[in-house]
């Protein structure tokens, strides 16, 4: 194998997944070894283009790739329905593809028909420190909070699908806050490292933004329960230290995801949380998520996503909830926006009465 040396290093594109890491921490390039897991940091080189054309920097933007490239980026799976699933391997001979463009490498294991194959790399060699270990984000992760305090309301907001409108949801939420004159915490819990939501959050208002890089996860897919469970809990406790009044907290994919589904089933997240805003694309996924979400004691003060594109569908949905006893209101992204509607989704109006004074 090709020996690089450190100056090799500073001709790459270090990805978003990154960005927490201290590069003087670099020590050495290590040959690839089979000991290496999610969120170890690899040197690659682009092969061949293909539906990531380009790569999320730990500066915060997007650079355009080209064959030869190199690029650090981390080992790490990836949990997307409408894209790829894949696993944080690599081939016998190094070789692996970009699973996602904020900077996971892994092997695909299954994509949607509408994407082209994967981007390929050839990964070179993973970082080490002096000592000779490979450094993981991991060891980058916030300190969680000393003692929890919560006081701090969050709404959660989760949905039916990938693409099923909940980062807009959150960011429609989080302007409304700000517009009320609170101080916004933002967070992401679960998903593949990337910088487009947490962007999002920040545009809209938000004072404080984390997510699950933050924790020290590349991505949150095949990751431990318990230590997601954990993580979750100390990036809200992060915000609450941080001075926010409100949180609003996203959770990736759909309800049946398995670490969703997992987060969702957490009675030390539910009794954190005010409730569970709902997205969804369509009348049968917002009762049916609705609904499910009712079933594992969740309070929902209503639902929005792609469905409020459609009026009939919404309505529609509307009717079949409130037949089977659980009339919920349908939130389209000009309600949530508005002051008055992201207060009172945090509980009674006088609850929200008092936010406002706050």
């Amino acid at each position: 194998m090709p020996q690089y040396e450190l100056p090799t290093l500073a001709q790459a594109k270090w990805a978003f997944t990154t960005r927490r890491v201290v590069h003087d921490d670099v020590h050495t390039l290590q040959p690839l070894h089979s000991a290496l897991k999610s969120g170890d940091l690899l040197l690659g080189r682009v092969q061949s283009l293909g539906q990531h054309a380009g790569v999320q920097l730990a500066g915060g933007r997007r650079a355009e790739l080209y064959r030869g490239d190199l690029v650090v980026l981390c080992l790490g799976d990836r949990y997307a329905p409408d894209q790829f699933e894949g696993v944080a391997q690599l081939g016998l001979d190094g070789g692996c593809e970009l699973l996602a463009a904020g900077g996971v490498a892994g092997t695909v294991r299954q994509r949607h028909g509408r994407m082209r194959e994967a981007t390929g790399l050839q990964a070179l060699a993973c970082l080490a420190d002096v000592h000779g270990r490979s450094i993981n984000i991991s060891r980058y992760a916030l300190v969680p909070p000393r003692a929890e305090r919560p006081g701090m309301p969050v709404l959660l907001v989760v949905g039916s699908s990938m693409n099923a409108g909940k980062t807009t949801a959150c960011a429609s939420v989080i302007h409304g806050l700000a517009r009320a004159g609170l101080r916004v915490g933002a967070v992401k819990i679960t998903g593949t490292g990337s910088f487009g939501d947490v962007q999002s959050y920040a545009d809209a208002g938000a004072s404080e933004v984390l997510d699950f890089t933050d924790a020290g996860f590349a991505s949150t897919y095949r990751a431990a329960p318990a230590a997601l469970e954990r993580a979750a809990l100390s990036l809200l406790s992060e915000l609450e230290t941080r001075g926010c009044e409100v949180a609003v907290a996203e959770v990736a994919d759909g309800l049946f995801q398995c670490e969703t589904a997992h987060l969702l089933s957490c009675a030390s997240l539910r009794h954190r949380v005010c409730g569970a805003l709902f997205a969804a694309a369509d009348a049968m996924g917002a009762v049916a998520g609705v609904q499910r979400l009712h079933s594992l004691g969740w309070h929902v003060p209503g639902f929005t996503g792609l469905i409020t594109a459609s009026p009939l569908a919404a309505a529609e949905a509307t009717q079949a909830l409130a037949a089977a006893g659980a009339a919920k209101e349908c939130f389209t992204r000009e309600d949530l926006r508005d002051p008055g509607h992201a207060l009172g989704l945090f509980g009674r109006r006088r609850d929200a009465a008092s936010l406002m004074a706050a």
